[in-house]
């Protein structure tokens, strides 16, 4: 699969209130690349994400992803290529089973049968959810839903996955299984989280917004050792690189206590 770069220059966007969302983005993503998105409340994360499949068109600014444009004209092709999972999968869960939401995007490209069939069998074999298949998805647990919603997008075999606060509600099971599933996937991964511990399991990148703007991009690592920078934008280290509350060491070499060694 020759996976697409996604370029975002000057992007500004402006809600109807008024509210500024984003104020003169610019960043770029390779091929392949697994990169997460940070910041606090109202950063504009979610705003950003929108304008990756075309959700929200640039008011100003452009957003590219590979040969195309975000605009009207080519959200056909931007939504073959961009599958967004949303925070909440409830909101791509509602056909009356898994398996016929599965198939909803694949029957709106007028495949055959044979081949929506295919695709769905394969979606779902892909997150370890093909016995959900003839399961009502309001009789899914959280974790369970979680996994339909990325077999959704699957489905439509696009080359980029963005991914909006894709661990919220979890319990550390459905987790740990998430962030397994999402580390086998070779698209090229825009996640947007609070959870930086996940992201120090997935995104060798970093970019940090705040109020709009990217206060800094680069090595996870070097980011999630920035201090400053962690405060001005009002985030935390994750809590494996945060000094153990009984003995007092820190965990930004790497080094984790065992328990014994703290009482």
């Amino acid at each position: 699969m020759n996976q697409p770069l996604i370029e975002v220059r000057d992007l500004t966007h402006a809600y109807p209130d008024g509210t500024e969302a984003l104020r003169g983005v610019f960043l770029h993503i390779r091929a392949g690349e697994s990169v997460a998105v940070v910041g606090a409340n109202g950063a504009g994360k979610s705003t950003l994400l929108l304008h990756l499949n075309g959700s929200l068109i640039p008011q100003h600014g452009t957003v590219r992803i590979g040969d195309f444009q975000v605009a009207k004209t080519a959200l056909p092709n931007i939504r073959r290529t961009v599958g967004m999972v949303f925070q909440d999968p409830d909101d791509q869960l509602f056909m009356p089973t898994v398996a016929e939401d599965v198939a909803f995007g694949p029957l709106n490209l007028k495949l055959p049968p044979e081949e929506v069939e295919r695709r769905v069998v394969s979606a779902l074999d892909q997150v370890g959810a093909g016995h959900l298949r003839d399961r009502p998805p309001y009789k899914l647990s959280g974790g369970e839903k979680r996994l339909a919603a990325i077999a959704t997008v699957l489905a439509m075999a696009p080359a980029i996955l963005v991914m909006d606060e894709p661990s919220s509600s979890l319990d550390p099971c459905a987790r740990r299984t998430l962030i397994e599933l999402l580390a086998g996937f070779r698209h090229t991964k825009i996640i947007a989280t609070h959870d930086l511990d996940l992201v120090l399991d997935l995104c060798p990148r970093t970019i940090v917004l705040r109020e709009g703007r990217v206060m800094a991009a680069g090595p996870t690592g070097d980011i999630f050792a920035d201090d400053r920078l962690l405060t001005a934008s009002r985030l935390e280290p994750p809590l494996r690189l945060q000094a153990c509350p009984a003995c007092g060491r820190s965990g930004k070499s790497g080094w984790l206590p065992e328990k014994e060694e703290c009482i």
